[in-house]
């Protein structure tokens, strides 16, 4: 089989770029450059600085090439990047349609973050409040599976901000859009955050009474990104019961009190606070130690905003994309129900 340029532009029309869910070619983004020499070919991607998703894009040319023209192309290693720089189109202020914007934080993983953050965004939605949600744990984004748009593909308005996806109400973006569910996302801190300034500057959230943002675990460049980039209105904390998540979340709770942050805690919500297998409802087993987030909130002067109780359905909901809020009966939906019923929510959309 004899090669050629357009054989080669037309296997790479089928790459497109997250985020405006248009090809390579057609964009512009394949440089005029490309040259073959028997099997082998080589031709460059125009990518502006710090785009983060340019080595996915490097990786779905190479496949492109592989897949559409055949395996016999000697491809790999042969696409380089070539950064340009281009005019990025944002919102004159991020997030000017949102009334309030909350960080949900904890201070290490598996304390069930993410859990809260999708059944928190449920909770405000059926109070009747518009909501907006952020999956800015960008080495481990969880949200879409728990809402079950893990194959969504956002795409871009005529203008070029990218539109969110919108399950059960709620407006979704997330970095597990824009990468291979199944890869790790391996970035140097620059890449990641500005990805999610990408993600929070050049999409059209609209007008939100609340946007929640679904921060990585623990402390990082994410962090300060997020706070440098827009002003939180405040911040919740989620840990476990146990001293070892406790100690950790204490170290959230200085950062965002620190004077370089200055973010106010709304409050802070026990997860796992006990475990009630289904069939015995009226049971509670301290698995994981008993009140210890209700007593860090005592000795911080810090409201308790809610106390989560584990069943197994709560896990069950999260892995088949409907979040266990969304029922309107059982004693999870019901403590989720009475968080986004806490006073605070009304009080900072009055500031």
């Amino acid at each position: 089989m004899t090669l050629y340029p357009k054989l080669i532009l037309d296997a790479l029309q089928h790459v497109r770029y997250p985020g405006t869910g248009e090809d390579i070619v057609t964009t512009g983004m394949v440089a005029d450059n490309i040259r073959i020499e028997g099997n082998s070919v080589w031709f460059s991607l125009m990518i502006k600085p710090n785009d983060p998703l340019q080595k996915s894009l490097v990786k779905a040319s190479e496949q492109a090439i592989i897949t559409y023209i055949g395996d016999f192309v000697d491809i790999k290693g042969h696409v380089s990047v070539m950064q340009v720089e281009k005019e990025i189109k944002t919102a004159e202020v991020p997030l000017s349609g949102v009334k309030c914007k909350i960080a949900v934080s904890s201070g290490k993983g598996g304390v069930g973050k993410s859990t809260v953050s999708a059944n928190l965004a449920i909770a405000l939605q059926k109070q009747g409040y518009k909501v907006g949600l952020l999956d800015a744990d960008i080495y481990g984004p969880s949200i879409p599976k728990m809402f079950g748009i893990e194959n969504e593909r956002p795409v871009a308005n005529e203008s070029g901000m990218i539109v969110p996806i919108e399950k059960y109400g709620i407006k979704i973006l997330s970095i597990g859009f824009f990468v291979n569910k199944e890869s790790a996302v391996v970035w140097r801190g620059a890449m990641a955050s500005n990805a999610i300034k990408q993600l929070l500057t050049e999409a059209t959230w609209g007008d939100l009474d609340f946007f929640i943002i679904d921060l990585p675990p623990g402390t990082s460049d994410i962090h300060l990104t997020i706070v440098q980039t827009i002003k939180l209105d405040g911040a919740i904390v989620v840990s476990t019961p146990q001293e070892v998540a406790l100690a950790d979340a204490i170290k959230g709770i200085d950062m965002f009190q620190n004077d370089k942050v200055a973010v106010p805690i709304l409050g802070l919500i026990e997860n796992m606070a006990w475990f009630t297998p289904a069939e015995l409802p009226e049971n509670e087993y301290y698995i994981f130690g008993k009140d210890g987030v209700k007593k860090l909130a005592e000795e911080r002067g810090i409201e308790l905003l809610g106390q989560i109780p584990i069943v197994q359905s709560i896990c069950e909901s999260g892995d088949s994309g409907k979040p266990i809020c969304l029922n309107n009966d059982g004693i999870v939906s019901s403590a989720f129900d009475n968080v986004a019923k806490n006073s605070i929510f009304a009080q900072i959309l009055q500031k």
